[in-house]
Protein backbone atom coordinates (compact mmCIF):
# COMPACT_ATOMS: atom_id res chain seq x y z
CA UNK A 1 0.00 0.00 0.00
CA UNK A 2 1.48 3.76 -1.17
CA UNK A 3 0.07 6.15 1.61
CA UNK A 4 0.62 9.71 0.50
CA UNK A 5 0.26 12.86 2.68
CA UNK A 6 -1.38 15.46 1.34
CA UNK A 7 -1.98 18.98 2.77
CA UNK A 8 -1.64 22.78 2.06
CA UNK A 9 0.61 25.02 4.54
CA UNK A 10 1.74 28.08 4.35
CA UNK A 11 5.29 29.08 4.46
CA UNK A 12 5.66 29.29 8.59
CA UNK A 13 3.29 25.47 8.57
CA UNK A 14 0.24 27.07 8.86
CA UNK A 15 -2.65 24.41 8.03
CA UNK A 16 -5.18 26.09 9.62
CA UNK A 17 -7.54 28.44 12.13
CA UNK A 18 -10.42 27.21 14.80
CA UNK A 19 -10.93 24.16 12.36
CA UNK A 20 -10.88 25.80 9.02
CA UNK A 21 -8.17 26.52 6.15
CA UNK A 22 -7.42 29.99 6.13
CA UNK A 23 -7.76 31.12 2.43
CA UNK A 24 -9.49 30.25 -1.06
CA UNK A 25 -7.18 28.45 -3.52
CA UNK A 26 -9.61 26.86 -5.69
CA UNK A 27 -6.81 25.01 -7.47
CA UNK A 28 -5.43 23.17 -4.70
CA UNK A 29 -9.23 21.71 -4.00
CA UNK A 30 -9.22 20.26 -7.72
CA UNK A 31 -5.81 18.96 -7.04
CA UNK A 32 -7.30 17.43 -3.68
CA UNK A 33 -10.42 15.98 -5.77
CA UNK A 34 -8.39 14.45 -8.59
CA UNK A 35 -5.55 12.92 -6.26
CA UNK A 36 -7.80 11.78 -3.61
CA UNK A 37 -11.31 10.51 -5.55
CA UNK A 38 -11.82 6.45 -6.03
CA UNK A 39 -9.46 5.89 -3.03
CA UNK A 40 -9.40 5.58 0.90
CA UNK A 41 -8.55 9.18 2.81
CA UNK A 42 -7.33 9.21 6.60
CA UNK A 43 -8.33 11.83 8.85
CA UNK A 44 -8.68 12.95 12.90
CA UNK A 45 -12.65 13.70 13.52
CA UNK A 46 -12.11 17.63 13.74
CA UNK A 47 -11.46 17.98 9.87
CA UNK A 48 -13.89 14.81 9.49
CA UNK A 49 -16.13 17.76 11.12
CA UNK A 50 -14.60 20.37 9.22
CA UNK A 51 -15.43 18.90 5.58
CA UNK A 52 -20.02 19.01 6.57
CA UNK A 53 -20.05 15.94 5.03
CA UNK A 54 -18.09 12.77 3.35
CA UNK A 55 -16.75 13.77 0.32
CA UNK A 56 -18.14 12.23 -2.93
CA UNK A 57 -16.12 8.95 -4.53
CA UNK A 58 -14.13 8.40 -1.28
CA UNK A 59 -14.02 6.20 1.61
CA UNK A 60 -13.51 8.18 4.90
CA UNK A 61 -11.21 6.70 7.79
CA UNK A 62 -12.05 8.52 10.66
CA UNK A 63 -9.58 8.55 14.14
CA UNK A 64 -11.61 9.56 17.13
CA UNK A 65 -11.60 8.37 20.84
CA UNK A 66 -14.64 8.84 21.30
CA UNK A 67 -16.52 5.01 20.94
CA UNK A 68 -19.64 6.43 20.69
CA UNK A 69 -18.68 7.62 17.02
CA UNK A 70 -20.71 6.65 14.27
CA UNK A 71 -19.04 6.70 10.62
CA UNK A 72 -21.42 7.30 8.00
CA UNK A 73 -22.90 4.57 6.41
CA UNK A 74 -20.08 3.17 3.87
CA UNK A 75 -17.31 4.95 5.94
CA UNK A 76 -15.13 3.78 9.34
CA UNK A 77 -14.17 4.79 12.52
CA UNK A 78 -11.32 3.89 14.43
CA UNK A 79 -9.73 4.05 18.17
CA UNK A 80 -6.15 4.77 16.21
CA UNK A 81 -4.00 5.58 13.30
CA UNK A 82 -2.98 2.08 13.87
CA UNK A 83 -6.18 0.36 13.62
CA UNK A 84 -6.99 2.18 10.61
CA UNK A 85 -3.51 0.68 9.11
CA UNK A 86 -4.60 -2.85 9.95
CA UNK A 87 -8.08 -2.16 8.33
CA UNK A 88 -6.33 -1.04 4.97
CA UNK A 89 -4.04 -3.79 4.68
CA UNK A 90 -6.94 -6.32 5.39
CA UNK A 91 -8.78 -4.58 3.16
CA UNK A 92 -5.73 -4.93 0.74
CA UNK A 93 -5.82 -1.15 -0.25
CA UNK A 94 -3.47 -0.25 -2.85
CA UNK A 95 -3.50 3.94 -2.12
CA UNK A 96 -4.26 5.67 1.10
CA UNK A 97 -4.45 9.28 1.59
CA UNK A 98 -3.81 10.97 4.50
CA UNK A 99 -5.36 14.46 5.04
CA UNK A 100 -5.10 15.52 8.14
CA UNK A 101 -4.78 17.88 10.53
CA UNK A 102 -2.00 18.83 12.55
CA UNK A 103 -1.92 15.95 15.38
CA UNK A 104 -2.82 12.93 12.14
CA UNK A 105 0.27 14.53 10.47
CA UNK A 106 2.68 14.26 13.32
CA UNK A 107 1.28 10.85 13.82
CA UNK A 108 1.56 9.67 10.35
CA UNK A 109 4.12 11.36 8.25
CA UNK A 110 7.48 9.06 9.28
CA UNK A 111 4.96 5.80 7.35
CA UNK A 112 4.39 7.95 4.76
CA UNK A 113 5.83 7.22 0.94
CA UNK A 114 4.89 10.22 -0.80
CA UNK A 115 4.07 14.09 0.23
CA UNK A 116 1.41 16.61 -1.86
CA UNK A 117 2.73 19.36 -0.14
CA UNK A 118 0.80 22.74 -1.61
CA UNK A 119 2.56 25.60 -0.38
CA UNK A 120 1.54 28.95 0.24
CA UNK A 121 3.04 32.00 -0.04
CA UNK A 122 1.79 33.47 2.61
CA UNK A 123 2.59 33.43 6.35
CA UNK A 124 -0.59 33.75 7.72
CA UNK A 125 -1.50 33.43 11.97
CA UNK A 126 -2.80 29.54 13.07
CA UNK A 127 -3.85 27.01 15.25
CA UNK A 128 -2.65 24.15 13.75
CA UNK A 129 0.85 23.79 11.88
CA UNK A 130 2.46 21.17 9.81
CA UNK A 131 5.80 19.21 10.86
CA UNK A 132 9.00 20.22 9.12
CA UNK A 133 9.91 18.54 6.48
CA UNK A 134 13.32 16.51 6.82
CA UNK A 135 15.48 17.05 4.03
CA UNK A 136 17.63 13.96 5.13
CA UNK A 137 14.29 12.48 4.84
CA UNK A 138 12.35 13.75 2.23
CA UNK A 139 13.23 14.57 -1.66
CA UNK A 140 11.25 17.10 -3.59
CA UNK A 141 10.75 15.44 -7.10
CA UNK A 142 8.57 18.00 -8.91
CA UNK A 143 7.31 21.74 -8.45
CA UNK A 144 5.01 23.83 -10.33
CA UNK A 145 4.62 27.63 -9.55
CA UNK A 146 1.32 29.78 -9.82
CA UNK A 147 0.57 33.42 -9.36
CA UNK A 148 -1.89 34.44 -8.06
CA UNK A 149 -5.47 35.40 -9.75
CA UNK A 150 -9.20 35.48 -9.07
CA UNK A 151 -9.91 32.20 -7.93
CA UNK A 152 -6.58 32.16 -5.75
CA UNK A 153 -5.84 34.16 -3.34
CA UNK A 154 -2.15 33.53 -3.02
CA UNK A 155 0.76 32.64 -5.21
CA UNK A 156 1.40 28.69 -4.66
CA UNK A 157 3.31 26.04 -5.72
CA UNK A 158 2.47 22.21 -6.01
CA UNK A 159 5.23 20.04 -4.50
CA UNK A 160 6.10 16.57 -4.39
CA UNK A 161 8.24 14.87 -2.54
CA UNK A 162 9.33 11.28 -1.92
CA UNK A 163 10.86 9.09 0.76
CA UNK A 164 14.29 8.81 0.39
CA UNK A 165 15.69 5.33 -0.30
CA UNK A 166 18.15 4.40 2.75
Amino acid sequence: MQITLIVAKAKNNVIGKDNQLIWKLSSDLKRFKNLTSGHYILMGRKTFDSLGKPLPNRTHLIITRNPEFQAPTGHHAFPSVEAAIIFCNKMEVEQLFIIGGGQIYQETIAICDVLEITEVEAEPEGDTFFPEIDPKIWKEVKRESFAADEKNDYPFSFLTYEKIKI
